[in-house]
């Protein structure tokens, strides 16, 4: 009976050590973002049974999405981090515009994702800058934290912004977006006018839990293990981050919104961000929308909660 007990516990070990060896690529690939000429990426249709498998075992490899260039009227700029990244932004300027909005994309996405929201809030009479992460677009950087250290991308264009003499700074995101800028109200205490987040995830496990139900798979024990070996990997406990506390620190006029059918950020997270948001604030649920622009997909109802907002 020992025998058979210790060949048990044996196999548990090794199917578990096989299974973080696993999650700790797919925790990698899954925060690194290539340049276009770096790596080659086979259409799905060229993809032989190997490389099926190898993407199985070691994740999926991610280029930088490429912006649609823009009209004629944003103007590219860069802005330095503080730890010495150039961001690539597009900047918008109007004549008596009542402030500007800075624009921040989610995971995986580039600037050019939100130039209708940008459009939208030129058409309300507002400057926009909208921002490349880093590893994300045009930016330098290849590694995304999930929002530990795009904090400094939000904290870096405020920091433009007031240098270049806006009084009326306001600060939108989306999904990774928004928790950027919760942690950068926390971590920096920057003070914009308005904030408008979007789909914020309530805290790192959770939004990893969130993406490997999208996926398909179980999200326990994997989540928990994708969170972990995540935050190792870049150097930060990823139990702390968490929006949902951020919020805490927020002093100044928010709007949440959510989509009601979003697969990956729940009502729960939007609820914890919002109830703990102790300044002015208003939740807006879209009924007929997903994790994806609320702009794009239910906009008379985007305009006019952001254009009542606003006043």
């Amino acid at each position: 009976m020992k025998k058979i007990f210790k060949s048990i516990l044996r196999i548990v070990v090794v199917l578990f050590v096989l299974l973080n060896i696993i999650v700790i690529f797919h925790a990698y690939k899954f925060t690194h973002f290539y340049e276009p000429t770096e790596i080659t990426i086979k259409p799905q249709s060229q993809k032989t049974k190997w490389d099926i498998t190898k993407e199985m075992l070691f994740g999926i490899n991610s280029i930088k999405q490429q912006n649609i260039a823009p009209d004629s009227n944003f103007n590219s700029i860069k802005i330095s981090t503080e730890d010495d990244l150039q961001l690539d932004c597009w900047q918008t300027k109007i004549e008596n515009s009542k402030g500007t909005v800075a624009l921040f994309h989610g995971h995986g996405s580039k600037k050019s994702a939100v130039i209708d929201e940008a459009k939208a809030f030129n058409s309300l009479g507002y400057n926009t800058i909208l921002v490349d992460m880093r590893a994300h677009g045009n930016s330098q950087g290849n590694t995304c934290t999930i929002g530990n250290d795009e904090a400094k991308d939000v904290k870096a264009t405020y920091d433009f912004l007031q240098k270049q003499g806006e009084k009326n700074i306001i600060l939108w995101g989306v999904s990774l977006g928004s928790a950027s800028i919760a942690k950068a109200i926390n971590d920096y205490a920057i003070a914009p006018s308005k904030i408008i987040l979007e789909m914020s995830f309530g805290s790192l496990p959770e939004a990893v839990t969130g993406r490997v139900k999208m996926m398909g798979l179980p999200a326990q024990p994997i989540s928990t293990l994708l969170t972990f070996w995540g935050g190792i990997q870049h150097g930060f406990w990823p139990y702390s981050l968490k929006p949902s506390e951020y919020a805490k620190q927020i002093k100044c006029p928010t709007l949440v919104q959510w989509g009601k059918n979003d697969p990956r950020v729940t009502e729960k997270e939007t609820n914890d961000i919002y109830n703990n948001i102790t300044a002015q604030k208003k939740l807006e649920v879209y009924q007929n929308s997903g994790h994806q622009s609320l702009c794009a997909n239910e906009h008379e109802k985007w305009m006019a909660t952001v254009s009542e907002f606003l006043k």
